[in-house]
């Protein structure tokens, strides 16, 4: 029997599933509401469910909001050639805009992988995007600092290295996927939500969606490979300083980045930026303190949508 991904979800809040084709692949996407588009780029390990709660209040805002399963998590394909560097990410989000009629009024929120995607595809294609949200990995070079003056960072990002090696394909996999377990368990410490974390597994299943993933991490550290056809493209997004409006959320109890990490980011935030701490939330943030980050975020693009 094959898992549903969270699929069950389109019978909330009239909560829809649908598929597109972008950037040679298929995508599986949540989608409610109209008007300009309201992109939510889910990390790792994750889903497109866990935008359950911002979807509808998106909708409610006046947003066509859509969250789709990202490059190689399942139900969506796994590219062909294998690219997983953040250039060609950050063009799927641009490819993604196109088919799915967006203007020049949309908005791009991305959490853990989707925060440097959607910096990537706002620094690539700034008129596509009106503002913009990362939550749990900051930018403007707050993450590569960490790992050259922060030895706690570096010790929290262990699982990374580890990524590098192909025992990890079978390590993660096995037991029911239980490395997951563990990772939920230390990067949000006290949070519990099965169906979240069951929903997260689904996608990550099969021995090649679980390779596709890894693949983010080989692509950024490793020897994993890079489309060399998008290597301006991948030098610009390192840049990771975004034109537009840009709110940056983290959790104060996060035990995958640090909350030192997002302080230092805070220091390093031009004049369009704000950095905001939620209190009571580790690292998937959105799911344990939904109403707050709804709020945060909602009153963030309206306030920048003029």
């Amino acid at each position: 029997m094959l898992p549903n991904y969270g699929l069950g979800m389109t019978a909330q809040h009239n909560i829809a599933t649908n598929q597109v084709s972008a950037n040679d692949l298929s995508f599986t996407y949540f989608e409610c509401g109209t008007g300009p588009l309201a992109l939510c780029l889910h990390g790792f390990p994750d889903s497109a469910q866990s935008w359950r709660h911002l979807l509808p209040e998106l909708a409610a805002a006046g947003y066509h909001a859509v969250a789709p399963f990202m490059r190689g998590y399942a139900p969506t394909s796994i590219p062909a050639n294998g690219a997983y560097q953040t250039a060609a990410l950050a063009t799927d989000a641009n490819a993604l805009h196109e088919k799915l009629g967006g203007n020049s009024d949309a908005v791009i929120i991305g959490h853990d992988w989707g925060a440097p995607i959607t910096y990537g595809a706002a620094i690539l294609e700034p008129k596509r995007w009106k503002t913009v949200v990362g939550m749990s990995v900051p930018p403007w070079g707050a993450m590569g600092n960490a790992f050259v003056s922060n030895l706690n960072q570096i010790q929290r990002s262990w699982y990374m290295f580890f990524f590098q090696h192909g025992l990890s394909d079978f390590v993660v996999g096995a037991n029911n996927l239980a490395f997951i377990d563990m990772l939920w368990d230390q990067w949000s410490p006290g949070f519990s939500s099965p169906q979240d974390l069951a929903n997260a597994k689904a996608t990550i299943a099969t021995p090649e969606h679980l390779a596709a993933t890894l693949g983010y991490y080989r692509a950024t550290l490793g020897a994993g490979f890079r489309d060399p056809a998008l290597t301006d493209a991948q030098n610009l997004v390192q840049g990771e300083n975004p034109p537009q409006p840009l709110l940056y959320l983290h959790g104060d109890n996060d035990g995958c980045i640090g909350l030192e990490v997002a302080r230092d980011a805070a220091t390093r935030a031009p004049s369009n930026a704000r950095v905001e701490i939620v209190e009571g939330a580790g690292h998937f943030l959105q799911l344990e303190q939904p109403a707050k980050v709804n709020e945060l975020i909602v009153n963030w693009i309206t306030s920048n949508a003029s």
